[in-house]
């Protein structure tokens, strides 16, 4: 089985993440690439140590970003939106 810490990047802080966890207590994550639903469902349970209601993952596509002359791509990335059970909340610093 794959670490936790392998599955879960880091959480993502935005503006959108913010609201959706201020409204629809839904958090954003950075996840591994090969990694599914289930697995990230679990990893966070026993990181943050809450209850996950879903899990919604996506495939984001790195920009093209140009270097002078050089034409370069960030890397692709997995983007999954974990929601939480009521009365779960998670804290980021």
């Amino acid at each position: 089985m794959k670490d936790e810490y392998s599955i879960v990047n880091h959480p993502l802080l935005s503006e959108k993440g913010t609201r959706l966890s201020e409204k629809e207590n839904k958090y954003l994550f950075s996840v591994s690439r090969v990694a599914n639903k289930i697995e990230v469902r679990r990893a966070v349970e026993k990181l943050y140590k809450v209850r996950v209601r879903s899990v919604n993952t996506m495939n984001v596509r790195g920009k093209k970003k140009r270097m002078g002359a050089t034409l370069g791509k960030r890397p692709d990335w997995k983007k999954a939106i974990v929601t939480l059970e009521e009365g779960e909340t998670l804290t980021f610093v």
